[in-house]
């Protein structure tokens, strides 16, 4: 897979490589997506103008999940977005939020007669998500016997397609994407709720990362952060029907 590198030198003064922030992220419409040759999305632009104000150079690259998250989890200037704050991975990285806040729904093809009204009866079933991902947790935890992980959100999606799983879990807002593409998904019950972060390495600079936090409290006291996410139609819906645009 190609990986798409930006680098930007915001500084005024000369900075070490050493002091340059790497950020990761994922294809994960509509938070971070590529168009052509390019990376936006509502999370994309929010840690732009973050670093932007605090006038520090920095990398942003795309590349699979698993990579992503490693390499914030091992390397101390390696940040990763956009990263849901779950408890299991509090202790593993320093925080900066939110940068959204979301749900998930557990979804099956419009046509394939099952239905999971909750946890529970979701269990009976073969469910998909891609490795290492946040959801794959989530199912763990709960003790989903028969869980099927794919290397992306992508190809799990193909396999429910197909019917070679019968579930997944996926955000209420590429749920509601995916709806208005024409894409034959049925919400079965809410999976989860959780907050939307940057998740940097445990030995992060203190002062960068409360630098970087406070960047992100302007963007949401002034309204930036609002605007983003109208600029990408994030929006909710009443559970298992498409919300409809302003």
């Amino acid at each position: 897979m190609k990986v798409y590198t930006i680098m930007l030198s915001l500084a005024a003064a000369p900075v070490a490589a050493a002091d340059i922030v790497h950020f990761t992220t994922e294809d994960y419409p509509p938070y971070n997506f590529r168009v052509g040759s390019e990376i936006r999305g509502a999370g994309y632009d929010q840690v732009l103008l973050m670093m932007e104000d605090i006038n520090h150079p920095y990398t942003i690259e795309m590349m699979p999940w698993a990579r992503a998250i490693a390499l914030a989890e091992s390397e101390p200037m390696h940040c990763v977005f956009t990263t849901a704050h779950i408890p299991e991975r509090d202790t593993r990285f320093k925080w900066v939020e939110p940068v959204a806040v979301g749900r998930n729904f557990m979804v099956s093809h419009k046509n394939s007669g099952i239905k999971a009204a909750n946890i529970e009866e979701a269990k009976r079933h073969i469910v998909g998500t891609q490795r290492n991902d946040y959801t794959q947790t989530l199912l763990e935890n709960e003790g989903f016997p028969k869980i099927d992980l794919a290397t992306d959100l992508k190809l799990t999606l193909k396999k429910l397609e197909s019917k070679r799983i019968d579930l997944m879990p996926i955000s209420e807002q590429h749920y509601i994407e995916l709806q208005e593409k024409g894409v034959d998904l049925e919400a079965q019950f809410v999976f989860s709720e959780q907050k939307f972060a940057i998740a940097c390495n445990v030995n992060f600079p203190a002062d960068l990362l409360a630098r970087m936090q406070g960047a992100l409290d302007k963007l949401i006291a002034d309204g930036t952060q609002a605007e983003i996410f109208e600029t990408y139609d994030l929006r909710y819906s009443s559970f298992g029907q498409v919300a409809a645009k302003p």
